[in-house]
């Protein structure tokens, strides 16, 4: 069933970026997918997802918050960051049960933005081919 809606969220969001979009749309389709993508790649239960995404939410709001906070001074995100994380580890392991699943759950963020570049990157060329 995981299967079945991860492709299912995968191919809307690819088909999402052909429609005309409407400013924050997109971000919700995009936020759509990354949930999708993550709880694929963490393995989570229906009951572990019911825990782990109001604590992930909580989390990742603080992340957007440090990013506000210094946007001008990397060095001090990426420890905001750290700290941020090392605060959250604890949480998400009450919820995952093992510290793999929680290091996935850190590791997968940065897969996400990948795959997205990439399926942007690729986008690009292919509009800017234009019709052949």
């Amino acid at each position: 069933m995981k299967l079945i809606l991860y492709v299912f969220a995968m191919a809307a969001f690819f088909v999402s970026f052909a429609q005309p979009r409407g400013g924050g749309m997109r971000a919700d389709r995009i936020e759509a997918v990354k949930i999708a993508f993550m709880t694929k790649y963490i393995n989570l239960s229906a009951d572990e997802a019911q825990k782990f995404w109001p604590t992930y939410n909580a989390y990742d709001n603080e992340i957007k918050k440090a990013r506000q906070a210094n946007m001008q001074d990397e060095l001090a995100f990426g420890e905001a960051v750290l700290n941020i994380k090392k605060r959250y580890k604890p949480e998400f392991k009450k919820i995952l049960n093992d510290d793999v699943r929680v290091n996935n759950t850190f590791k997968a963020e940065g897969e996400f933005r990948i795959e997205l570049q990439k399926e942007l990157k690729k986008r690009i060329q292919e509009k800017s081919k234009g019709p052949q």
